[in-house]
């Protein structure tokens, strides 16, 4: 009867946690995946990230943000890179992806097709992108981390997939959290992540709320610096070409730094969510930390850089290694 009960007891332990914590059950990602199959993988994509660097520095935001995107829906799989075809309306034609820059599509396709030249059918779309965002972070003067490789990649990419995946710049703290844990990410994770708008861009519909229409009481959001809420004013008329986009950091924006964290002790987040991190009083102790101390943040974010890139990754018959990046086998 003991033994009984202490199977039983294993047996509904191993349940919850994979009912409770469906991210933490992980496939064998390694750092030295390839180091027999296709040993200077890293080398490759890094040469290639470094060629596509020099042409444009917006190589650095649209990739990570790709990265990004590509993680919270459906897992770290390159299923956002994807191209729709007459059949299917894949991932990066819903409009919550339609500002993700080509330059970061352009990042990740180069160099699978650098490393297929060495290594044919070898090294997986997923694991290419995760290797450059790495790179990129470390070219605009972040930190250089590990990269866990062994991710497949995915067989579906459906625009419909998207709805409700991505934080939106309207989101208040809970939502964060809510979104975030729901990839296993926790609030650090959280607030270390939200700190790659250090080198982002955005267009002025994203945040043209908060500087004439916030609420009838005030056009203008009134945790935003009144100083930069008239440089964005004058960055964003009301009738801007709706191309247009403007630096998420003022100050360094070609630096990915602890900047971001200052910018919102200053009042200088662009987004609500970004601001927020500094107005809720459960999240603005990180931002304090961080903003004081770049070593702190660097290393928080490369915790939390790490577990997203474990986000719901395919292994076995759930995935497969692509060819092309941008079409399923």
């Amino acid at each position: 009867m003991g033994r009984f009960n202490f199977d039983l007891i294993i047996t509904l332990s191993l349940f919850l946690s994979l009912c409770l914590f469906p991210h933490t059950i992980l496939a064998q990602l390694k750092q030295d995946y390839y180091a027999k199959t296709c040993p200077n993988v890293e080398k490759i994509v890094r040469t290639q990230v470094e060629k596509k660097f020099r042409q444009t520095f917006v190589t650095v935001p649209a990739t990570i943000r790709l990265f990004f995107h590509d993680c919270f829906v459906q897992g770290c799989d390159a299923s956002v890179i994807i191209q729709s075809d007459g059949n299917n309306k894949a991932e990066k034609d819903h409009p919550d992806n339609l500002s993700l820059a080509g330059d970061g599509f352009d990042t990740v396709v180069k160099a699978k097709q650098a490393v297929e030249q060495v290594c044919k059918n070898t090294v997986s779309c997923a694991d290419i992108l995760a290797l450059a965002t790495r790179d990129v972070i470390a070219l605009s003067g972040g930190p250089s981390y590990s990269v866990e490789l062994g991710r497949l990649d995915g067989l579906s990419s459906t625009a419909s997939s998207v709805s409700g995946k991505l934080p939106q710049p309207t989101f208040n703290l809970n939502q964060l959290n809510s979104l975030f844990g729901a990839n296993g990410l926790d609030q650090t994770d959280m607030i270390a992540l939200s700190a790659g708008h250090t080198v982002g861009f955005s267009h002025c519909s994203k945040f043209a709320n908060r500087i004439y229409n916030f609420s009838p009481q005030n056009p203008v959001d009134p945790t935003l610096n009144k100083t930069y809420a008239t440089e964005l004013q004058q960055m964003c008329p009301k009738n801007v070409d709706p191309r247009i986009a403007i630096n998420m950091d003022p100050n360094t924006p070609k630096t990915f730094d602890n900047m971001y964290f200052k910018n919102l002790q200053q009042g200088k987040g662009l987004f609500t969510s970004d601001q927020v991190l500094y107005t809720d009083g459960r999240s603005k102790p990180a931002v304090d930390r961080w903003a004081s101390s770049p070593a702190d943040f660097q290393r928080a974010f490369i915790t939390a850089i790490t577990k997203l890139g474990r986000v719901n990754v395919k292994t076995g018959s759930d995935g497969n290694i692509r060819r092309d990046c941008s079409a399923f086998n």
